[in-house]
C-alpha cells in the first residue's frame, strides 16, 4: 500500500475479499477504523421490530410519538400523545431506537419501562439478542466513534441522508465476551455517578444565584418549583385573572418582583428604547454579516458561535448590529424560551439580532448587567411567561409593553454594583465546576471508548 498520510491515505490497496460494496469512503474507513475486539454485523445481534401500531390505538391518544433522541445523553424524549394517522412502529421497553437520519450524531436510545412508544419510518427499532450482546453495551458501542464513523459514511458525512435498513444492519460493532461486556457497562454506570456528583454541584451553585439577588433586595423567595396538581382550589378574592398558568404561579409566588426593601418601578422608566430584530432567511455564506440564533442567549453570556450567515445591506447591518450594553430578550418561541436573555459586552458590528429577539437599551440610572441578571431569575422569567400570549403556529410571544411594564426593584447604583459582583463571583465558580464536569466527562468517555474498542484492557481498570 502506498500512502501519503497515515490517517487519510490518497492511494491504497485492498483485497477483493475485503469488498463489501463499492464505496471509496467505506474502503478507506476499513483501513483507518480499528477495533481490537472481534467485530460482528449489527444484523447478527439484533432483529428489527416491525410491529405496526393499530390506528385505533393512535386515534385514542394511547401512544406517545417519538419526538427526538438526545445526542448527548442517549435518553429518549417523547412528544405529546398524538392522534396523527401515520405508520408507527411500536418500540417496547428494552428496545434500542436508532434515528436513520441522525445516527451519525449519536441519536440512539434505549426505551425505558412504563412507556407506550410509536416510532415513524425515520427510526428503526432494534431488539438485541440478549444471549449474544448486552443491551447497554450495544447502545454504548453504537454511540462510539468506531460506529459513528461508519454512520457518517453511510449517511453522506455532514449531509442529511438516511441510512437504509440494509446498511444499518451491516454496521460492524465490537463483540467482546458477554462477561466483559457487562463489566464494561458496570464500569460505565459507576463512572456516570462521578459525573452526576459534579453536575449536581453545578446545579446547586446555579440555584444559589437568584437567592443572592432575592436576599440583597429583601424579596421573598418563591416556593420551590414542583408539578402543579390537576385540581387547584382558590378563593374568589384571590382571582385576578382566569388562567390556570397564572393561578398556579400565584401559588408558587412567581408573579415577578412584588416586594422589596427598595422602590419597585416599571423597567420602562429606565429604558432609552426597545426594538424588534430583523427578519431574513440565512444563506450558505460566507457573507460579511451573521444573524444570531436563539441559542446564542445564555445566562453566562452571549455565544456568537450560534449564528448563521445572512445577506443584508450595510444600512440594515448598521441598524440591527449588536452594540455594547444591549440587552437581548427572546420575545417569541416555545414557552420555556420566553424572556431568555443575554447582555452584549462589546460592540459587534458584524452580528445582527433576529425578529424573535427584542433589544432593550437602558439609561444610566441602572446597570445593564443588573437588569439582565434580574430578568433571568425565576421571578423575572415567570413574570414574562405568565404575560405571554400564544400566537399563530403555537408560539408564545411577549411584546415591548411587557418589557416596559416589568416590575424591577431599583436600589442605588453602588448596591447594584455590589449585587453584580456577588453574582459574577458565583458565575466564575460555576464556570470552574462546569469545566471540571466537562473534562471529567471527556476523560470517562475516552476511557469507555477504549474499553469498547479493546485498546485498553479491563485489567487496567479498578472495578
Amino acid at each position: 500500500m502506498i500512502a501519503t498520510n497515515d490517517a487519510i491515505p490518497r492511494v491504497f490497496a485492498v483485497y477483493w475479499k475485503n469488498f463489501d460494496y463499492w464505496q471509496v469512503h467505506s474502503l478507506l474507513l476499513s483501513l483507518t477504523n480499528k477495533c481490537f475486539w472481534p467485530t460482528i454485523r449489527l444484523g447478527e445481534v439484533v432483529t428489527i421490530r416491525n410491529e405496526i401500531i393499530p390506528n385505533d390505538e393512535i386515534i385514542e391518544g394511547k401512544v406517545s410519538l417519538l419526538d427526538r433522541i438526545s445526542f448527548e445523553e442517549g435518553r429518549i424524549f417523547f412528544g405529546k400523545r398524538t392522534t396523527t394517522r401515520m405508520v408507527q412502529f411500536r418500540a417496547r421497553p428494552g428496545d434500542i431506537v436508532v434515528s436513520k437520519i441522525n445516527a451519525r450524531k449519536r441519536a440512539i436510545g434505549i426505551v425505558q419501562h412504563g412507556t407506550n412508544v410509536g416510532a415513524t419510518i425515520h427510526f428503526r427499532v432494534l431488539i438485541p439478542k440478549s444471549n449474544m450482546i448486552d443491551t447497554e453495551f450495544l447502545w454504548a458501542a453504537l454511540r462510539s466513534q468506531y460506529c459513528t464513523r461508519q454512520f457518517e459514511v453511510e449517511t453522506g458525512g455532514i449531509g442529511k441522508g438516511e441510512i437504509s435498513e440494509d446498511r444499518l444492519l451491516a454496521i460492524n460493532v465490537p463483540l467482546p465476551p458477554i462477561v466483559k461486556q457487562k463489566a464494561i457497562v458496570a464500569h460505565w454506570f459507576k463512572e456516570q455517578e462521578k459525573i452526576a456528583v459534579v453536575r449536581e454541584r453545578v446545579h446547586k451553585l446555579e440555584t444559589k444565584l437568584p437567592l443572592i439577588i432575592y436576599h440583597k433586595l429583601g424579596t421573598p423567595t418563591p416556593i420551590e418549583e414542583k408539578v402543579t396538581k390537576k385540581y387547584l382550589i382558590m378563593l374568589w378574592k384571590d382571582l385576578e385573572r382566569w388562567s390556570f398558568s397564572y393561578l398556579s404561579q400565584i401559588k408558587k409566588g412567581l408573579l415577578g418582583f412584588a416586594k422589596s426593601k427598595f422602590p419597585i418601578e416599571p423597567l420602562g422608566n429606565h429604558l432609552v428604547e426597545t426594538m424588534n430584530g430583523y427578519c431574513i432567511k440565512p444563506v450558505a455564506g460566507p457573507t460579511p454579516y451573521k444573524m444570531l440564533k436563539l441559542n446564542a442567549l445564555n445566562p453566562d453570556g452571549l455565544d456568537l458561535t450560534a449564528s448563521k450567515f445572512v445577506k443584508v445591506s450595510d444600512r440594515i447591518a448598521e441598524r440591527f448590529s449588536l452594540q455594547k450594553d444591549d440587552i437581548l430578550i427572546c420575545r417569541s418561541n416555545a414557552y420555556e424560551y420566553v424572556a431568555k436573555c443575554a447582555l452584549v459586552r462589546e460592540d459587534q458590528p458584524k452580528y445582527l439580532f433576529p425578529d424573535i429577539i427584542i433589544r432593550a437599551c437602558v439609561k444610566s440610572s441602572v446597570l445593564p448587567e443588573f437588569v439582565t441578571e434580574f430578568i433571568q431569575t425565576p421571578l423575572g422569567r415567570s413574570y414574562f411567561q405568565i404575560n405571554s400570549r400564544r400566537a399563530v403556529g403555537g408560539m408564545w410571544k411577549i411584546s415591548a409593553d411587557d418589557i416596559l411594564n416589568f416590575p424591577l426593584p431599583i436600589p442605588p447604583l453602588d448596591v447594584q454594583r455590589q449585587i453584580i459582583e456577588y453574582v459574577a463571583a458565583g458565575r466564575e465558580e460555576i464556570a470552574r465546576e462546569r469545566e471540571r464536569a466537562e473534562r471529567l466527562t471527556l476523560d470517562i468517555n475516552a476511557e469507555i471508548e477504549a474499553l469498547i474498542l479493546g485498546t485498553k484492557k479491563l485489567s487496567d481498570i479498578k472495578f
